[in-house]
């Protein structure tokens, strides 16, 4: 017994200490932890403005007194359920679009060292620098002249445009980190230009893929100017605008404004969740060679 105890004493000796975080580890930590807390409260007080009663608005307690849960489910009956749908195209269409249009001009300038390749890529860089509030009036009068104004399509096709730049430059750099060994061993085992490019190179560039979808979706979600100028009717209208008729010229209904703006947010949230790590992956892209 005392040969057993005094080797189990020996083992507790010379068992390895847990290692304290550092503090250098313990700071970053604390500043990572209070910067997503502040950027997490005003969504925090938007959810709590939405389950408020009228009456309860003015109030100075962060708790609602009542709960009004009946603020998220009159938004199903007020007709927004359509205007949501409507973002939903215009958001899903606009990716598609860019896809379709980026993808191959990415995969084309990064695998061939054409003659002004580093203008054309510059010129597409230059055309993020115009914002469509400051093109209202050309938008407007080009999608009159072409009869897409009051149009999801004419939607579609300005946040596709001026999304376009984006998902060029993220492609170009992540298709240029692939090694061209790789198409060309496929070349060998059969497959032609399209065969490698589906079977071995968009696998491959699928973060990059995947964050350019995701930030063209999300423009496109959020997008309010371009959108109540082109949308003029109540059913052609996205999310966004249709959210502004909560607010009179006399007073302004909170709680179903926050209501509306709590459900429109959900579906991005759940979306960058569920694919947060191929963005991650596919914003450094290029960045280590």
């Amino acid at each position: 017994m005392e040969d057993g105890g005094r080797v189990m004493a020996h083992a507790l000796s010379h068992r390895p200490r847990r290692q304290l975080p550092k503090i250098k580890t313990v700071i970053v930590a604390a500043v990572a932890y209070v910067i997503a807390l502040i950027f997490i409260f005003p969504y925090v007080i938007m959810l709590l403005t939405s389950l408020r009663s009228q009456e309860s608005l003015r109030e100075a307690t962060i708790l609602p007194p009542v709960w009004e849960w009946g603020n998220l489910t009159d938004f199903f009956t007020s007709g927004l359920v359509d205007n949501l749908v409507v973002t939903l195209q215009v958001a899903g269409g606009s990716t598609v679009l860019v896809l379709l249009v980026a993808l191959p001009a990415a995969y084309y300038t990064a695998r061939h060292n054409f003659r002004f390749r580093t203008g054309f890529l510059i010129l597409v860089l230059i055309t993020q620098m115009f914002q469509p509030t400051a093109m209202l009036v050309g938008i407007y009068r080009e999608f009159f002249q072409f009869g897409l104004v009051d149009s999801v399509w004419s939607l579609i096709l300005v946040n596709g445009g001026f999304n376009l730049a984006f998902a060029v430059w993220i492609l170009n750099a992540y298709f240029s980190s692939i090694p061209r060994e790789l198409e060309e061993a496929a070349f060998i085992d059969g497959n032609g230009r399209f065969g490698a490019l589906f079977r071995v190179t968009l696998p491959l560039a699928m973060p990059g893929v995947i964050t350019a979808l995701i930030f063209t979706f999300i423009a496109a979600w959020n997008e309010f100017v371009v959108a109540l100028v082109l949308a003029t009717s109540k059913e052609n209208q996205p999310l966004t605008v249709a959210l502004n008729s909560f607010i009179g010229q006399y007073q302004v209904d909170w709680q179903h404004l926050f209501a509306g703006s709590v459900i429109a947010t959900i579906p991005v949230i759940i979306l960058f969740a569920l694919i947060e790590r191929k963005v991650v992956g596919g914003l450094t892209a290029g960045s280590i060679k």
